[in-house]
């Protein structure tokens, strides 16, 4: 399989008070306004590359607009356009935009809709903004928690081995590992990547039928100890902590989970290994080996079960599933793609 795919480069999310959201970013979470265009905002983390991390869009409900990868190379790019119009979750061409050349977007079989692209210039800051050392994009921020880069996504869909093999297939993400329930034995967790990174890509399983839901959206901070530091930054300004910190057993990483003003998840997250094995054969994860939190020695919060958009039906997760959806999760563990 070839890897077409070279990193995840941006987010864009709804915000149900855009203005609020901002004032979030800004002044606790330490993201800096790079631009706007029209009611949309774009913000950048200081150490990502590229002009901006996330972008904010109104939106009546929280929820994900789209998730964008950069391809490896303007071929590349050509290559796995090729490999989606032969699905049938064809896509289409938008012209320059937004910082960025041509690039290809498409929404996939379980409703989640990703952008393409290669052309883009790399961020470098000027003025006051500017960093001393060479290979910074940016001075380091210093107000709120101020992570370094956008790390990952994780959204939730009917079938997460579906949802892991069509992107392995099409794509080529690789897929890192998998979480399975004991009772009922249906897989509720799965990790993929298209680099070295335990995952970029996260998928939990979803009970509910609303397409193109996400249950969080990831940013890396360098150290440990800097993801302790965020929870009491985080919760002496007012920010709720939803869950952690703790410690993932799939990835190895030190977590810590809380809301935007809109409601959207967002994890913060540092550690973790490194996988450069190209034939890299996913393992199964079983309850007993602490794939959420590796000690086991934490209960995970009823509001974990969350995705967005909102919907009456839940996620899954290690703790179990919520008493009275069991049927619900296994039909819909048994929704497979078409590719």
């Amino acid at each position: 399989m070839s890897k077409y795919l070279s990193h995840l480069s941006h987010v864009e999310i709804y915000a149900t008070d855009i203005d609020e959201s901002v004032r979030l970013y800004e002044n606790k979470i330490g993201l800096k306004v790079v631009g706007r265009d029209g009611d949309r905002v774009f913000l950048r983390c200081w150490g990502d590359y590229y002009a901006y991390s996330v972008v904010l869009r109104p939106g009546a409900q929280s929820g994900m607009v789209r998730m964008a990868w950069r391809t490896n190379s303007d071929e590349d790019l050509d290559l796995v356009v090729e490999r989606i119009e032969a699905t049938d979750f064809r896509g289409k061409w938008l012209g320059p935009a937004d910082g960025l050349g041509r690039s290809y977007e498409f929404t996939g079989p379980y409703g989640h809709t990703m952008q393409l692209f290669w052309e883009v210039e790399l961020y470098k800051a000027e003025g006051e903004d500017a960093s001393t050392y060479p290979d910074r994009p940016a001075k380091r921020i210093t107000t709120g928690i101020a992570p370094r880069q956008l790390d990952h996504v994780t959204i939730a869909s009917p079938d997460v081995e579906g949802f892991a093999n069509w992107y392995h297939e099409v794509l080529g993400f690789r897929i890192m590992a998998f979480a399975k329930l004991p009772e009922p034995r249906i897989t509720f967790f799965g990790v993929t990547t298209t680099n070295e990174k335990s995952h970029d890509l996260g998928i939990l399983l979803d009970s509910s039928d609303v397409p193109g839901r996400i249950h969080h959206y990831a940013f890396w901070l360098d150290t440990p100890d800097q993801v302790t530091e965020a929870a009491d930054v985080l919760g002496e300004n007012g920010v709720p902590i939803e869950f952690g910190p703790g410690f993932h057993g799939i990835g190895e990483q030190n977590y810590l989970y809380f809301r935007e003003a809109s409601g959207l998840r967002i994890e913060v997250n540092s550690g973790g290994y490194r996988n450069y094995v190209p034939d890299w054969k996913p393992n199964t994860w079983e309850l007993s080996q602490g794939p959420n939190d590796m000690f086991r020695n934490v209960t995970l919060p009823q509001s974990m079960l969350e995705a967005f958009p909102p919907a009456a039906k839940p996620t899954a997760t290690e703790q179990g599933i919520v008493p009275g959806t069991e049927a619900d999760l296994i039909a819909a563990a048994a929704v497979h793609a078409n590719p």
